[in-house]
């Protein structure tokens, strides 16, 4: 099947979205995970995010868990299905701006291990920000003076300008991946395809 290409940063096309995000989907066997509980927020998430990667310590989670009221209540003031490919106007700024500022100054957790921790709970609105995203939207970042939140909230607006960008070839290869029982949000997919313009560095 013929796809449109997907235009990132620096100049890079990936010609065929569609077989890059099938090869990296063979090649690591993501774990797809259960369903998360929308508005609740506890260790068993914190687990889960682990077992993608984020190495979140004993020490972290109860920390992380310390902030667990805040958390809970950003998510209720978020819809489950917000969606950074939505219209402008339909994104919840300000709430998600509120549930990244409540990991602010959580001693050992940034962006990446906050971010594996919340982007079940929210996929189609919340990338991964691990440090191969981070890395690729470096020009959207406020830098480590701004606060937190702030910080996060931008490195997301940024990734939605990429998103917009793409709208139509990311879709399409939603619904495919969709046709063939992968559940991937075009959030998840553009991540994808960020980490595989690294992996194929």
């Amino acid at each position: 099947m013929s796809f449109r290409p997907v235009a990132l940063r620096n100049g890079v096309v990936i010609e065929d979205p569609l077989g890059v995000i099938l090869g990296f989907l063979k090649a690591h066997r993501l774990d797809a995970g259960g369903p998360s509980p929308p508005a609740s927020f506890g260790e068993p998430d914190l687990r889960l995010a682990n077992r993608d990667g984020a190495r979140i310590s004993a020490a972290e989670i109860t920390a992380v868990l310390r902030r667990r009221r805040a958390i809970e209540r950003a998510l209720r003031a978020i819809a489950p299905d917000a969606s950074l490919a939505g219209a402008a106007a339909s994104v919840p700024w300000l709430p998600l701006g509120q549930l990244f500022g409540a990991f602010a100054g959580i001693r050992g957790v940034g962006m990446s291990k906050m971010t594996k921790a919340l982007y079940r709970k929210r996929p189609a609105l919340i990338p991964i920000l691990d440090s191969v995203v981070q890395r690729y939207l470096q020009d959207d970042d406020l830098g480590a003076q701004a606060p937190f939140g702030e910080r996060a909230l931008g490195l997301v607006r940024g990734y939605r300008r990429d998103l917009d960008r793409n709208r139509a070839a990311v879709r399409a290869a939603r619904q495919e991946l969709a046709g063939r029982g992968y559940g991937l949000t075009e959030v998840r997919i553009l991540d994808l395809l960020i980490l595989s313009t690294e992996a194929a560095a």
